[in-house]
């Protein structure tokens, strides 16, 4: 005879059975976790005394009791002290979980467009191991004007929609007129247009990673990478020079630390719009 009200209710455990476990994660430094109760995100720093130091974007330093509370990716999980004798577990340069033996994907029909080979570069950079195991290709249009004839060519669809990284897109700005035209048209469903407020990728780099307080101001008129090339002493007469100015500030490049916080988010929120399955976009 099937017992239609289960086992005993009062055997040990009975509250708990079905519900969800939460992990035990290892509070290694730099794995980056979110605090549920106020949505506090940062990378620990240290573990000490049953508490554990998280640090954000902007250098923000909060303590917390180590145990429930924390999210990892939107999931639950339960911080726990790094055991002496188990490996931690490895962060790509986004802070991302390092994915051991994992093949790239084959790339994606949806893409990230960004406006220049340096942009590409420091995606690459940062994002690159995320970017592969997820499948998405990373392409640069040489300026947000063309754009157009990109999606006319190849027009995205609900299985192939378009990210694109826009520099200095603020309000008034070319870059912005040209976006929200685009917007409006016919492709505007499967594209999502989103951009930083520095007049160059190279700003994204923070200041301090470079050991300068501020980067200079380039007078109208005066092109802005050789602008900044002349104010730090760099060759600056030819486009090698350049090139070589970007390969020298891309090198103090190492993790999402070193790049400013209008660049991160937007990078995350072009990853998970072409990543979504097919349908889930939200018009």
């Amino acid at each position: 005879m099937d017992d239609r009200y289960g086992s005993d209710v009062l055997a040990d455990g009975w509250r708990n059975r079905g519900a969800k476990q939460i992990p035990d994660v290892a509070a290694a430094r730099d794995l980056v976790v979110e605090v549920a109760d106020d949505g506090f995100c940062g990378a620990v720093t240290r573990v000490q005394s049953g508490h554990v130091e998280l640090e954000d974007r902007v250098g923000r330093k909060r303590l917390f009791p180590l145990g429930g509370g924390f999210l990892i990716d939107g999931q639950p999980v339960r911080l726990t002290p790094t055991a002496p004798s188990k490996q931690a577990l490895k962060r790509t340069a986004s802070g991302s979980f390092a994915v051991a033996d994992q093949r790239a994907r084959v790339a994606l029909p949806s893409r990230i467009l960004v406006e220049g080979k340096h942009d590409a570069e420091l995606v690459e950079k940062v994002w690159g191991a995320d970017l592969r195991v997820e499948g998405v290709a990373v392409e640069f249009l040489e300026g947000i004007d063309k754009l157009e004839d990109l999606l006319a060519e190849e027009p995205p669809s609900a299985d192939r929609r378009y990210g694109v990284l826009v520099d200095h897109l603020v309000p008034g700005s070319k870059e912005t007129r040209i976006a929200d035209a685009i917007l409006r048209g016919p492709h505007g469903l499967h594209l999502k247009i989103v951009g930083h407020p520095f007049i160059d990728v190279w700003q994204c780099v923070t200041p301090k990673t470079l050991g300068i307080s501020r980067w200079p101001e380039i007078p109208r008129g005066t092109d802005w990478k050789t602008g900044i090339c002349r104010a730090f002493g760099w060759p600056h007469d030819t486009q090698g020079d350049t090139g070589r100015a970007w390969q020298h500030i891309l090198s103090k490049v190492h993790t999402y630390r070193d790049l400013e916080p209008a660049l991160l988010g937007r990078v995350e929120e072009l990853i998970d719009f072409v990543t979504e399955p097919a349908g889930s976009a939200v018009p």
